[in-house]
């Protein structure tokens, strides 16, 4: 991962640690908004993880069917409506490479 990946995950992580806890839980997805971006940056890199993590979090509002919502295998920006558990990144980007 490169040095803008990890800068945003420490934005994010900081998030997590200091100003989540002062509002209410209010993600509508599990993962939450924030841990999905986490992912999404690991998985398909600081741009487009940036880009997936954004798209999250503005379908998560209060008319949004609440659900499981897993960063996908393959970069998209509509929501997980495939994967009912966690996919298995690592072995899935294997096979992708092959």
């Amino acid at each position: 991962m490169n040095f803008i990946g990890k800068g945003l995950i420490f934005l994010v992580r900081g998030y997590q640690r200091f100003i989540s806890p002062l509002t209410q839980p209010s993600c509508r997805y599990y993962p939450s908004c924030s841990s999905y971006m986490i992912k999404a940056i690991q998985v398909h890199g600081a741009f487009k993880g940036f880009l997936m993590g954004t798209s999250r979090i503005l379908r998560c509002h209060p008319f949004a069917k609440p659900g499981l919502d897993y960063v996908p295998v393959n970069f998209s920006l509509r929501k997980n409506l495939v994967d009912r558990e966690e996919p298995d990144y690592q072995n899935s980007k294997k096979d992708l490479k092959v």
